[in-house]
């Protein structure tokens, strides 16, 4: 008789992983939520305005999708893509004998959304559980995830030091496990923006360690308190090689289409080629209506431009009631949130403004670097951000 030995006991991943962070803002959103004047909810950047009417009929009239789509995406929405990088992220056209990279459909790679792409590049890059993943030591918390799903280890680097110092922003022991670092510019929540040459140093010094850098520019189409918001893939940066470089890239804030899970990635060709492979082999794929609705959505600007004014004016009428209550707003150049402290750790802030009704995700969320700050997000509407203004300025 054969005997079979117990396998070894399995961990779920699931129990590797941190509480989900906005678990914990549950008894502040009670007592926001209590308030006479009703909820208003700003510790999120989920947008509230309607999808672009244009978009909204490409989605439609594509609604008879009875085929598979393709990961690579259609032809149009490639084309698209191409224009879009070109036109609105400096990527330069041509052959590259002018010193810009030439940019073609194997640079480009629509994405299922953006986060599930931020969360699963270390394993579709190869990283495993002897690397480390790097980015920006006050962020996102799905950079952290996308290392521990991998088993690799997370690395929070202040970017402004490592664009100046080099290896001496980062511990000895890290440096050489790193194969993948990760920018965000302009960053969530701090909405702090790296330069032309901070991009340049940075991408010298990973192609000097071989280190894939991926730049999530989400945001970029945000500006208020800065010129410009260079891309990984301007040639300023990069000097007309894309090698070794990605550009991470939504819709959803700039269009409102956070709900189509509309993205894309652009970059290095080899390395979109190894992520193109991979995805075909795991079905990831945009459905065809929104393949077709996200390639209307790249080319209107004008929705772009007027979503910008809306954000524009509910940043001014809520920077000013942030302030007169006592908030100092540090960074916060581009993106939907204003980055501020009032004094105190950050859970406080968050149940001092709950009492007002005011709902905030505290900076602890970030890293520890974020823990006398709150998130304060523009992503709600104007009658709402006018109860948020008169609350705050009531005293």
């Amino acid at each position: 008789m054969v005997q079979h030995r117990p396998s070894a006991p399995r961990e779920p991943l699931a129990a590797r992983l941190p509480a989900f962070p906005w678990d914990s803002l549950e008894e502040a959103k009670r007592v926001a939520s209590a308030h006479q004047g009703g909820l208003v909810d700003l510790s999120v950047g989920t947008p509230v305005d309607p999808t672009p009417a244009r978009v909204q009929q490409a989605l439609c009239e594509a609604s008879d999708a009875h085929g598979y789509p393709t990961t690579i995406g259609t032809l149009a929405l490639r084309d698209a893509l191409v224009d879009f990088v070109v036109r609105r992220r400096g990527a330069g056209a041509g052959d590259g004998s002018d010193g810009a990279a030439g940019i073609g459909h194997e640079h480009v790679l629509p994405t299922v959304g953006s986060k599930e792409l931020v969360a699963h590049l270390p394993f579709q890059l190869g990283i495993g559980a002897d690397g480390a993943v790097a980015f920006p030591h006050i962020a996102y918390p799905t950079y952290d995830m996308g290392a521990r799903f991998v088993g690799a280890r997370s690395v929070p680097v202040d970017m402004e030091r490592l664009a100046a110092e080099g290896d001496a922003a980062i511990a000895a022991e890290d440096l050489e496990r790193i194969g993948l670092l990760w920018l965000n510019s302009p960053g969530n929540p701090t909405g702090e923006v790296l330069d032309v040459e901070q991009l340049r140093s940075i991408v010298s010094w990973a192609r000097e360690r071989g280190v894939i850098v991926a730049s999530d520019e989400c945001y970029a189409l945000l500006p208020w308190d800065v010129e410009e918001v260079p891309s990984i893939l301007d040639p300023r940066v990069h000097g007309g090689d894309l090698a070794g470089l990605l550009c991470v890239y939504s819709l959803s804030k700039q269009s409102n289409l956070a709900g189509y899970r509309a993205a894309f990635v652009a970059g290095d060709p080899e390395l979109v080629g190894e992520l193109t492979a991979i995805r075909k082999q795991a079905g990831m794929m945009l459905p065809t209506p929104v393949q077709i609705a996200m390639t209307t959505a790249l080319a209107d600007d004008d929705a772009v431009r007027a979503q910008h004014g809306v954000y524009r004016a509910r940043r001014t009428a809520l920077r000013e009631a942030v302030e007169r209550f006592g908030g100092e707003i540090h960074g916060s150049r581009a993106g939907l949130y204003l980055w501020t402290a009032f004094g105190e750790d950050s859970m406080a802030s968050v149940h001092e403004l709950a009492k007002l009704g005011i709902l905030c995700a505290p900076g602890m969320f970030y890293g520890e670097a974020g823990e006398r700050f709150v998130r304060i997000a523009l992503t709600a509407s104007d009658e709402r951000i006018s109860a948020a203004v008169e609350r705050l300025t009531r005293r």
